[in-house]
């Protein structure tokens, strides 16, 4: 059997069907995982050394760490190690490999500000990214990953962000008024709603029509290819993985790039086929938007939507500095990707906090009928981007769900050099010393925890491990600018330094816009249900978050 087939072999289920003795098994897996060991004991012994850092001990050799780390809830097993070992600590990935977790304010600046592009994205990481979003900025490193940014700038600045509110206003308030009218045609007067399911459609509605000027009617249930496609793409790629798919993930850096190239094309695994399915149609897409919106551009009838500005910055760009068109359709993905989901994810964290506090929306729901009544004074209908702003409540409760439920709870990098990392807090040797910094070696996986991070109690109080909007009101977490990495309020949610989420300031606005539509209108309650779930839901299920809502009161004569 050649290699390509056998790489295609070893991630379709049918290969470990059709291994019904282990001496079948044993035919096609030894010679593999026999390089495999010899290369990790010749790269652990021919480096330097991370023994002085300390870590839990691995579940197995084969595993290492990893199955702990990736199959649990979102950052539990951060939280539980840094409580043990500090702000560092070392893993041990697949085959004894070291890995680090790091969490340390100081050495998180360095490797995503000052020291960026010195600590580039794991080539095994950059794979998946390639199979998902193609040749985008999420993809790309170095110089080409400069000159796609510099392209895509124009369309994510402030006025760009603040000209997207109407847009997410108008998504969220279609989708209350389908609410309104669910509830009141029930006689009970409140109803459970599955809040991701709802929020995903509308989110997505928005991100089509601020972005790139279409409708995509997914609040409609609208048979949208391109809606289709990308609801639940999260989750049914990313969703909690088997101990084979961790594996065989690590495993990647030690496979030639021209096999990988063409698992990418033809591997017949359900997550690499949606994959390929979700390119292909906004590949599709993009390829008639590019043409449209350059005919009008030419023609002086261009937009201000996201993916004009970008056409626009490309046709403007010298030889040497425009993107592909390959490049181009990428960068269409990753706002489809990340403008929808990721959003709509934050805002069901949000509603559910709230659910299991009251007293927060209720809070939160006087703030925005006190603004509400200012705005009827002054004569106008809706909001302004400066309006949410002034919300100081309203703010505490988009960046404390932010923080408390970031994103992502882990970005991955790579030691690009011998690096000496400063620390912030010092950590404890086995020995017991202590270590003020710490010399990484060239080519060190590292797992930047975002959520370990956000719940440092030296940045966020004593508190840090409990959903408390106050703390952005009393003083506890502001002033952090000494320690600051990331971009919106030194929280590492939407990364920092010159990989910084574009998009952070849109997500901020539209997380705000629906908090406000739906906690001025509705009160958001527990079911039993909900009491117990995982957001991450199950995969052949999609995310799930049942929620009862029912009309929230109001004071007839205040309004």
């Amino acid at each position: 059997m050649d290699a390509y087939r056998f790489i295609w072999y070893i991630n379709n289920a049918a290969f470990w069907r059709d291994c019904s003795s282990a001496s079948q098994m044993d035919h096609y897996l030894t010679p593999l995982c026999l390089s495999l060991v010899l290369y990790a004991i010749y790269r652990r012994y021919t480096r330097m050394s991370l023994s002085r850092v300390r870590g839990p001990k691995p579940t197995s050799f084969l595993f290492g760490n990893l199955p702990e780390l990736y199959q649990g809830m979102a950052g539990e097993a951060e939280f539980r190690w840094k409580n043990l070992y500090g702000n560092v600590i070392r893993v041990k990935g697949i085959l004894g490999e070291d890995q680090l977790v790091v969490a340390d304010p100081k050495a998180l600046s360095r490797i995503f500000v000052t020291a960026a592009y010195q600590f580039p994205k794991v080539p095994e990481r950059r794979i998946l990214t390639f199979m998902m979003l193609g040749k985008s900025v999420l993809w790309a490193d170095g110089d080409v990953h400069k000159r796609q940014r510099k392209i895509l700038n124009p369309g994510f600045g402030g006025a760009e962000s603040r000209a997207f509110l109407a847009v997410s206003q108008a998504a969220a308030q279609a989708m209350v008024g389908k609410w309104m009218e669910l509830v009141e045609a029930d006689n009970s007067g409140k109803i459970v709603m599955d809040i991701p399911s709802w929020v995903s459609r509308a989110a997505l509605d928005a991100i089509g029509e601020g972005a790139f000027d279409i409708r995509l009617g997914s609040l409609e249930n609208s048979e949208s290819p391109l809606a289709k496609n990308y609801q639940g793409l999260l989750l049914s790629v990313f969703g909690s993985p088997s101990a084979l798919q961790i594996f065989i993930q690590e495993a990647i850096k030690y496979i030639p790039t021209s096999i990988l190239e063409y698992w990418v094309k033809y591997a017949p695994v359900s997550r690499a086929t949606r994959l390929r399915e979700a390119k292909k149609v906004t590949t599709a897409t993009a390829a008639t938007m590019v043409t449209e919106k350059a005919e009008s551009l030419l023609q002086g009838k261009g937009s201000r939507d996201i993916f004009s500005l970008l056409v626009k910055a490309n046709m403007d760009a010298d030889a040497k500095n425009k993107l592909s068109d390959e490049e181009l359709y990428s960068q269409m993905r990753v706002i489809l990707f990340a403008g929808h989901e990721t959003t709509s994810n934050s805002i069901g964290w949000a509603l559910l906090e709230m659910s299991r506090t009251p007293e927060i929306q209720s809070r939160l729901r006087s703030e925005i009928r006190q603004h509400e009544s200012a705005l009827r004074a002054r004569g106008d209908t809706q909001f302004t981007a400066s309006d949410l702003d002034n919300m100081p409540y309203l703010n505490a409760v988009v960046k404390e769900t932010l923080r408390y439920h970031c994103i992502l709870p882990q970005v991955f990098r790579m030691a690009g050099q011998d690096y000496v990392l400063p620390l912030s807090q010092p950590i404890t040797t086995e020995s017991g010393e202590l270590m003020h910094e710490i010399l990484v070696p060239k080519g060190t996986r590292i797992i930047a925890s975002v959520a370990a991070y956000n719940r440092n109690k030296d940045m966020w109080g004593e508190d840090a491990d409990v959903f408390n909007p106050d703390r952005w009101l009393d003083g506890i977490a502001k002033d952090k600018k000494e320690a600051a990495v990331g971009v919106y309020s030194s929280l590492l949610t939407f990364g920092g330094g010159p990989r910084a989420c574009l998009g952070w300031r849109f997500a901020v606005i539209e997380i705000q816009a629906f908090l406000v539509e739906i906690i001025n209108q509705f009160e958001v309650s527990l079911t039993e249900k909900a009491m117990h779930i995982r957001l991450e839901g199950e995969v052949s299920r999609g995310v799930q978050l049942p929620l009862a809502i029912s009309v929230a009161p109001r004071d007839d004569d205040a309004y």
